[in-house]
């Protein structure tokens, strides 16, 4: 007789990214009907150098499942409490915000669109502000579908 050491399917570390793909995804669902609701998702598709909100759309989910991926990886045993996960989904969802609307985007934009978008670096304006709330929105909603599907929702 010989032992066999099994992991539980929910700590696996392709398990982590399978679940964060999905939790992202989610989260993307969400903040992209916030964005579409306020005429944001043409935008998004400029970064591929395509005007259109399908496209932009489909280029944020793409986005979304990659942060989701990267949340799943991160959050390790966060994920399998509910306060803490809520905390640090909410805070990721801001940093993505510092990171991806006030630098990334305005910087890819400066190359797809208009050399002029490197000025909105850091500018934080009402488009900026409504962003921040989809973006923290996208961390809860990442941060609550990973809870259920790593099987810990209360």
């Amino acid at each position: 007789m010989h032992a066999t050491t099994v992991v539980p399917p929910n700590t696996a570390s392709g398990s982590r990214v399978r679940n964060g793909v999905l939790a992202g995804l989610a989260g993307g669902v969400v903040f992209g009907l916030l964005m579409a609701g306020v005429g944001a998702l043409p935008l998004v598709g400029s970064l591929i150098g395509v005007d259109d909100a399908i496209v932009g759309f489909l280029v944020h989910l793409v986005i979304s499942a990659v942060a989701g991926a990267l949340f799943g990886l991160l959050s390790g045993r966060i994920a399998d409490q509910v306060v803490p996960v809520y905390a640090v989904s909410a805070l990721y969802g801001v940093v993505w915000w510092l990171l991806g609307a006030l630098v990334i985007m305005p910087l890819w934009l400066s190359v797809t669109v208009d050399p002029g978008m490197t000025s909105l670096v850091f500018v934080v304006g009402d488009n900026q502000w409504v962003s921040l709330f989809g973006h923290v929105f996208f961390g809860l909603t990442t941060g609550a579908t990973l809870l259920v599907l790593r099987g810990n929702a209360r």
